[in-house]
C-alpha cells in the first residue's frame, strides 16, 4: 500500500528533510506552507496521515485539526516548538493521536508516523475477533467499535487503548504498558498524555452502559475494562 502524508509548516526545510526520509520508504510527502492551504489539500487529496505544525500563518495547526476532526479521524501528529503541557493536552483533546517538539530528529518522526500508518491500516492478516460487553461491540479485525448498535467514531490511538483494555476485561494496565501499546514505542511520555486520551475514551463511551463507567481507574496503578 503506498501512503500519503500531509504535512503542514511554515518552515519548509523541515517538511523538505521529512520529505527525502519519507520517501525512502515509499511514502509520499503533500506539503503545505499554512494552514488554509493545508486544509484545502486534505480535502482534495485524501491522505492516510496528517502532520501540523502548531504555529502557521492563516490558520494554525489546532484549528486545522478541528476543522479535520468533523469529518475524519485521519491519524494526526502535531508538531510544536514549544514544549507547555496545555499545547500538548489541547492538542490530544482535539484528537491528536501523537506529538513532537521541535527541535526533532527527522528519522525518529518517519519512526513514528510509520508505526501510526502501520497501526491504522496494516492489518489485513488479522483475524476477526469480535468482544462484547456492557452494549459495547468491538472487532478486532475491522478496528470498529459500536455503542448499542450504533458506530463509534474513535481516533486510532482511542481505540488501541479500548481493544487493550476490553480484551483484558478486570486486568490492571499500568500507564507505561497502555502508552508501549498504543504507540509501539518505549514510554517516553507523560502521565497527561494516557490521562486525556482515557479522558476523551470515556466521553465517547458514556451513557452507552447506563451511569455505569465500564474503564476504571486504580487509584497508584493504572485503569481496568470492568467486568460485565
Amino acid at each position: 500500500m503506498e501512503y500519503l502524508v500531509l504535512g503542514a509548516d511554515d518552515e519548509t526545510e523541515i517538511l523538505d528533510s521529512l520529505e527525502l526520509f519519507l520517501g525512502k520508504e515509499g511514502i509520499k510527502l503533500l506539503k503545505a506552507d499554512n494552514g488554509i492551504s493545508a486544509l484545502e489539500l486534505f480535502k482534495s487529496h485524501k491522505p492516510h496521515m496528517v502532520l501540523l505544525d502548531v504555529m502557521m500563518p492563516g490558520m494554525d495547526g489546532f484549528a486545522v485539526l478541528r476543522r479535520i476532526r468533523e469529518t475524519s479521524h485521519v491519524p494526526a501528529m502535531m508538531i510544536t516548538a514549544r514544549s507547555e503541557d496545555y499545547d500538548k493536552i489541547l492538542g490530544l483533546e482535539l484528537g491528536a493521536d501523537d506529538y513532537v517538539t521541535k527541535p526533532f530528529n527527522p528519522m525518529e518522526v518517519v519512526a513514528r508516523i510509520k508505526a501510526q500508518l502501520r497501526r491504522s491500516y496494516d492489518y489485513h492478516e488479522e483475524q476477526s475477533k469480535t468482544y462484547k460487553a456492557f452494549g459495547i461491540e468491538l472487532n478486532t479485525a475491522a478496528k470498529s467499535v459500536t455503542g448499542n448498535g450504533e458506530p463509534l467514531e474513535l481516533t486510532g490511538t482511542q481505540y488501541r487503548i479500548l481493544e487493550l483494555l476490553m480484551t483484558h476485561p478486570g486486568r490492571i494496565f499500568t500507564k507505561q504498558q497502555i502508552f508501549e501499546y498504543a504507540w509501539e514505542n518505549e514510554f517516553v511520555a507523560d502521565d497527561s498524555t494516557i490521562m486525556v486520551h482515557v479522558s476523551n475514551l470515556r466521553n465517547k463511551l458514556q451513557g452507552i452502559a447506563g451511569d455505569k463507567t465500564v474503564i476504571k481507574t486504580v487509584k497508584g496503578l493504572g485503569y481496568r475494562f470492568e467486568k460485565e
